[in-house]
C-alpha cells in the first residue's frame, strides 16, 4: 500500500496538460513517411550501404526544415561514431599439455577467437574464476582472495543461475555482466594474459552445438551482414580472449564442469579451478573501421535553469537490408519508430510556434546500427553529447506499428512468449522498464488517461529478452530512467513481410500521441523521476 501512494504522488507532481499541438500527429503523415523510409527502394536501410547513408541524411534534412537545433551549438546533426569488422588471420591455435604429449585444439570446433579479442601469443596454466564477475551492488566477486596476475583466467558463459527469475542478475534477463566482452576486460584488470570462456553449448554435433556456433561465428564466407562492435570497445581489450567449448574445458581442468557451474551460479563468488596441463594460445584478427552515425537534433527548454536537463526521444533507423530481389523492409522495424520521431519532433516545433515550450530541452534522437548490436545508443551513452546526469529520460520507440501475434510453432523468435493472437492486441501497447523506474512508468501511465491504449508491464523479466533488444537498454545500464514502447513481435518480424502496407496507423499515430504526451509530461514539469537504487525483480510470467 505504501508503495503503491508513493508511485501515486510522485505521479501527481508531473503536469497533466494535454500536451499542445497534439492532434498534428496524424495517420496520414505517419503513413506517407513509411511508405518512402521502408520502400523497397531504401533496400532494407542496413549499416554501411548507400541506402543507410541516404536516411540518415534524409532525417537530417527534416529536423534541418523544422528548423530545429543540433545538439551541440555549430555542430551538424550528426554523432559520428566509429565501427569496426573483423576477419580471421593466420595462426589461430590453442595447444595443450608438454611437448612430449601435446594436443592441439580444433579451430572451430573446440575453440574460436572471440570477435573482440586482442592479437597475441600467450603461454602459461588455467585458473577457472567462475562467472569471471565483479558486481559490487550484488556483493559478488568472483577474484576475491585470488591473485590471477600473468596467468590465464577461464570463465563460464553469461549470468550466475540463468533459469532463476529471482536472480540479482536481471533475472531471466542476460545482464551485462553476462557479457564476454566485459568479463574479458574485468580478467584483464586482474592482470590476466587471456581469457577462456566457456561456452553452455556442451556438445559437438547438431545445429545448436558449439561447433554450429563456431561456424556461424566465422563462416568461411563472407556473410550477407557483417558482425560489428564500436572501435572504442575493441580498443579497449589488450588479452586474446577465446570461446571454448565445455568438452575442452573440461579435458583443461580434469573434471566435470557442470557442479562446478552449479556451484558458481549459488556461492555469490569464489569458486576457483587451477589446471595442471600448461596451455599456449595465438590470436589473429584483421580489422577494417567502418564509419557510422546517428541522427540527433534539439528543441530548447523555456526555463533558464531546466532547459539544461533534456528528454530524449529515440528510435533506431536501421535494419537488415536485402538480399538480391528479397527486400527486408524493417516497416515496423523500426520504420514506425523513426517516423513516429519526426512526427513528434514536427508537434513541438508547432507547438513552439504557438508560444508553448516545454522547461526542458527536449532531444529527439535516431540512432543507427540498432539491429547491429544497440551500437548507435552505446556510442551515445559513452560519449554522449548531452551530459547523461542532464538526462531526465528516454522514450525509446521500436516497432510500434503491429498488434502482438505469436503462433503456434513459431520457433525461437518467438522464445518465452505465450500463444496469442494480434485481434487480442489490437489496443495494446508493451511498456518495457517499469521494474527499473517505477516513478517514469506511473508517470506514462497518467499520460495514458486520455488516450487509453491499454498498456501492458510484463516482459522486463522474460525469456524472450525483449528488455534488453533495444536501444533503451544502454540509457538503463548508465541509470538514466528509460522506458521502450513496443507493440510485440509478429510473424512478419525480421522477414520479407514487414511491409508499410501491414502496419496498423490509427494505432501508430495513438501511441505516437502517447509518447508526445509523456515526453511533454516530463519536459514541462518541475520534477524529474529518478532510478530507485535497487531494482525489484519481478516474477516471471
Amino acid at each position: 500500500m505504501r508503495i503503491a501512494l508513493a508511485l501515486l504522488i510522485a505521479a501527481s507532481v508531473f503536469a497533466q496538460n494535454r500536451a499542445p499541438a497534439i492532434e498534428s500527429i496524424r495517420r496520414e503523415e505517419l503513413k506517407a513517411d513509411l511508405f518512402f523510409l521502408a520502400s523497397d527502394a531504401m533496400r532494407g536501410r542496413l549499416t554501411d550501404t548507400p541506402e543507410y547513408n541516404l536516411t540518415a541524411e534524409w532525417i537530417a534534412s527534416r529536423f534541418a526544415r523544422l528548423g530545429l537545433m543540433p545538439v551541440q551549438a555549430e555542430e551538424s546533426y550528426y554523432h559520428g561514431f566509429d565501427l569496426v569488422t573483423a576477419r580471421l588471420g593466420e595462426g589461430n591455435r590453442l595447444r595443450m599439455g608438454t611437448p612430449e604429449s601435446r594436443r592441439v585444439a580444433r579451430m572451430g570446433e573446440e575453440f574460436y577467437p572471440l570477435y573482440f579479442s586482442a592479437n597475441g601469443e600467450v603461454r602459461g596454466r588455467v585458473t577457472l574464476a567462475g562467472y569471471g564477475i565483479r558486481a559490487a551492488e550484488h556483493n559478488w566477486d568472483d577474484y576475491k582472495g585470488r591473485d590471477v596476475k600473468g596467468g590465464i583466467v577461464m570463465v563460464l558463459d553469461g549470468d550466475p543461475a540463468p533459469d532463476d527469475p529471482r536472480s540479482v542478475f536481471d533475472g531471466l534477463i542476460t545482464s551485462e555482466y553476462g557479457g564476454s566482452w566485459g568479463k574479458t576486460l574485468t580478467a584483464q584488470e586482474q592482470g590476466a594474459t587471456a581469457v577462456l570462456v566457456v561456452s553452455n553449448r556442451g556438445g559437438t554435433a547438431g545445429p545448436r552445438s558449439f561447433g554450429g556456433a563456431g561456424s556461424s561465428y566465422w563462416p568461411k564466407n563472407a556473410p550477407r551482414i557483417e558482425r560489428y562492435q564500436l572501435a572504442g570497445n575493441a580498443e579497449k581489450v589488450q588479452i586474446p580472449a577465446l570461446q571454448i567449448s565445455q568438452p575442452l574445458a573440461e579435458h583443461l581442468l580434469g573434471t566435470s564442469i557442470d557442479p562446478l557451474r552449479k556451484q558458481a551460479d549459488s556461492a555469490g563468488g569464489s569458486v576457483f579451478s587451477i589446471s595442471a596441463i600448461p596451455v599456449e594460445i595465438a590470436t589473429s584478427l584483421a580489422r577494417t573501421v567502418v564509419s557510422d552515425r546517428n541522427v540527433v537534433a534539439r528543441i530548447e527548454g523555456s526555463d533558464p535553469k531546466l532547459k539544461e536537463e533534456a528528454v530524449i526521444v529515440s528510435a533506431h533507423y536501421d535494419h537488415n537490408g536485402a538480399d538480391g530481389a528479397q527486400v527486408f523492409n524493417g516497416a515496423d522495424d523500426n520504420g514506425s519508430g523513426t517516423v513516429a520521431v519526426l512526427d513528434i519532433a514536427e508537434a513541438y516545433v508547432t507547438a513552439a510556434r504557438q508560444g508553448q515550450r516545454p522547461k526542458r530541452t527536449v532531444i529527439f534522437a535516431v540512432w543507427g546500427s540498432e539491429e547491429r548490436g544497440l551500437l548507435g545508443s552505446w556510442a551515445w551513452t559513452e560519449n554522449p553529447q548531452w551530459p547523461l546526469d542532464k538526462t531526465v529520460a528516454s522514450l525509446n520507440m521500436d516497432m510500434i506499428g503491429r498488434s502482438e501475434e505469436v503462433p503456434e510453432g513459431g520457433g525461437r523468435r518467438f522464445t518465452g512468449l505465450k500463444v496469442q493472437m494480434a485481434s487480442s492486441n489490437a489496443n495494446s501497447v508493451h511498456v518495457m522498464g517499469y521494474s527499473f523506474n517505477p516513478e517514469l512508468a506511473e508517470m506514462v501511465r497518467q499520460s495514458n488517461r486520455e488516450i487509453d491504449l491499454t498498456l501492458r508491464m510484463e516482459y522486463d523479466n522474460n525469456r524472450s529478452q525483449l528488455m534488453r533488444r533495444s536501444d533503451q537498454w544502454p540509457f538503463l545500464q548508465h541509470r538514466v530512467p528509460s522506458v521502450f514502447f513496443h507493440t510485440g513481435l509478429h510473424p512478419d518480424y525480421h522477414t520479407t513481410g514487414d511491409r508499410p502496407e501491414k502496419i496498423e496507423y490509427g494505432k501508430m499515430e495513438r501511441i505516437t500521441r502517447l509518447v508526445y504526451q509523456a515526453s511533454w509530461d516530463l519536459a514541462a514539469g518541475d520534477k524529474r523521476p529518478k532510478m530507485p537504487v535497487k531494482r525489484a525483480i519481478p516474477e516471471a510470467k
